[in-house]
């Protein structure tokens, strides 16, 4: 699991409290946990399943975690974990074999120091079983709907497949074009990815009144500068696998989605796609983080001295970590949405508006506020 990764290279005054490594020699399940802070409370964060995964990967993602629920003002630290697992390459009989064994493995720590929920090739299956192995019903989030903790269904699981985490974003975007002065209807929106988060995101933008002109997936990008219909776009990903099928639409390799001339984009599937080689050909007005880790701090700062409003990742896409503390309080889905959204406003209002005053960049306000917020948590546990 560790790469040439020693626990120096993390330390600082925040964390990382523990990483934990696991392994089971009968299903051959090989992970990792990295708790990061628990100054507010126990560390949340999903569990990834990629055949590359490693402790650097696993630390970034629980740090950004540690922010993400502090600026949430949430009750819960930063941690995620990590399983070397190539869904691929395996039947789902074993994938449940290594969820559970992590599951069973994890129990000194879970729910006590980390509460699990989906990620990267996980979701409402994979925390169910999570949660029946490790025998504590709040030992994840993220659980179907069907899974409840008592016979009256008053406490029930809240999957991420509800689409919270991009009914976040969708609402971040809003009070980003906001801030820009542009109208949110008729604002011109290119996404990169249609998976849960991407395609809840359009759905809800759509619903704003917001024109989707681009989205992509792993075949490629699907433009028109009129508008995508979402139901459409929806019916042809289900039914043919991908979104370029889509028409009237014109089909660009997937890089040129950074490229185009909109009010905002939204990258929101994979990590490290805003680079040197394309942060100086982005034209778009705003760019909104939904996936996590979509660009170095340093990609951020040569956009932001663009001109272009970045709204960071632990900002944007916070939807889920809510959804996820809306499911841990025993809350409804209807009463989870409302949460969602009355948070993630508060925050990037709150986050524009002091890197305005400040003269700072987002990320830069973001994190100060996350900032104070630990440290004050932090003291008065020492005390």
């Amino acid at each position: 699991m560790v790469k040439n990764v020693e626990l120096e290279q993390f330390s600082d005054d925040f964390g990382p409290e523990k990483i934990v490594e696991v392994y089971d020699p009968i299903s051959g399940m090989k992970g990792v946990v990295v708790i990061d802070n628990t100054a507010l409370g126990p560390g949340k964060g999903g569990i990834r399943m990629t055949p590359t995964v490693d402790v650097a990967e696993v630390f970034r993602l629980a740090r950004t975690m540690t922010w993400k629920c502090a600026l949430a003002g949430l009750p819960f630290g930063g941690a995620k974990s990590g399983i070397i697992f190539d869904p691929k390459t395996h039947k789902p009989e074993k994938k449940k074999e290594i969820i559970e064994a992590f599951a069973r493995a994890l129990k000194p720590i879970c729910p006590s120091m980390y509460i699990a929920a989906p990620d990267i090739n996980t979701g409402e299956n994979e925390m169910h079983w999570f949660a029946d192995a490790n025998g504590d019903w709040r030992s994840c989030t993220g659980k179907p709907k069907s899974m409840c903790m008592d016979a009256a269904r008053k406490h029930c699981g809240i999957p991420h497949e509800y689409g919270s985490t991009g009914f976040g974003v969708a609402q971040a975007t809003a009070v980003t074009v906001r801030h820009l002065g542009i109208d949110i209807r008729g604002a011109t929106v290119a996404i990169e990815g249609f998976g849960n988060v991407g395609s809840f995101a359009a759905k809800h933008l759509s619903e704003m009144g917001a024109k989707i002109v681009a989205v992509s997936d792993s075949k490629g990008v699907i433009f028109n500068e009129d508008g995508l219909d979402f139901e459409q776009l929806s019916k042809i990903k289900l039914a043919t696998g991908t979104v370029t099928n889509y028409r009237p639409g014109k089909v660009l390799p997937g890089k040129e989605l950074f490229e185009l001339k909109v009010d905002v984009l939204i990258p929101g599937a994979l990590p490290d796609v805003i680079t040197k080689e394309n942060v100086h050909k982005i034209r778009a007005r705003a760019v909104v983080e939904a996936a996590n880790i979509p660009a170095t701090p340093e990609m951020e700062k040569i956009l932001h001295d663009r001109g272009i409003l970045v709204i960071p990742d632990f900002v944007a896409n916070a939807g889920g970590v809510i959804s996820s503390y809306a499911e841990w309080l025993g809350e409804t889905p209807e009463n989870m949405f409302k949460i969602v959204e009355d948070k993630i406003k508060g925050n990037v209002e709150l986050v524009l508006e002091s890197a305005q005053t400040e003269k700072i960049t987002p990320r830069e306000a973001a994190m100060e506020i996350a900032r104070q917020r630990i440290i004050e948590a932090m003291r008065q546990k020492s005390d």
